[in-house]
């Protein structure tokens, strides 16, 4: 009776649920259910977008995916399908911010040969990111910290580490 809108609960690391029982007597239950909790990250929902592919050749693939991460793609992956009539194909999947799925979607058909895209809502666990530069005797080198949900990591940013290697004549794990 007082809810005005129903959705997705964020994604958030539960403190503590209440319930509530009410006395007075409905035709349905009189009843609700609280969470209180702190979210991780606030920029948790995304749209993955996704068509297939059966008539384009690798490079052209290559090219839309290309042009979709120029565009502020957040992720684009392609993965091999079995289609209708036993015909092998290509999944093209696109994951984008809420504001950013018309233009990735005019995208995919524009850069592919697809005559359809399809969309899905999608909530997401990430962690936290920051960036340090380490002095090394090569060079500035970024690094990336994620840390959050009890985890933390570090990494070196490998267009850093690839540079010096050319430099160097060193392999990437030097």
């Amino acid at each position: 009776h007082f809810v005005t809108r129903f959705g997705e609960m964020p994604v958030m690391t539960v403190n503590t649920v209440g319930y509530g029982m009410g006395t007075k007597e409905f035709d349905t239950a009189n009843c609700f259910r609280a969470f209180w909790g702190e979210t991780e990250n606030t920029d948790n929902q995304v749209w993955e977008l996704n068509c297939n592919l059966d008539d384009m050749t690798a490079e052209s693939i290559a090219f839309a995916m290309e042009v979709l991460l120029r565009a502020g793609a957040l992720d684009v992956w392609a993965a091999p399908i079995t289609m209708k009539k036993s015909r092998l194909g290509t999944l093209l999947t696109v994951l984008c911010r809420p504001a950013d799925r018309e233009e990735m979607a005019a995208l995919l058909l524009r850069h592919t040969t697809t005559i359809g895209v399809r969309e899905h809502a999608c909530s997401r666990y990430t962690l936290k990111r920051s960036f340090e530069t380490v002095q090394t005797p090569y060079g500035e080198v970024q690094k990336k910290i994620s840390s959050g949900y009890g985890v933390t990591r570090e990494k070196y940013e490998y267009e850093d580490l690839a540079r010096i290697a050319r430099e160097q004549g060193m392999s990437l794990e030097e």
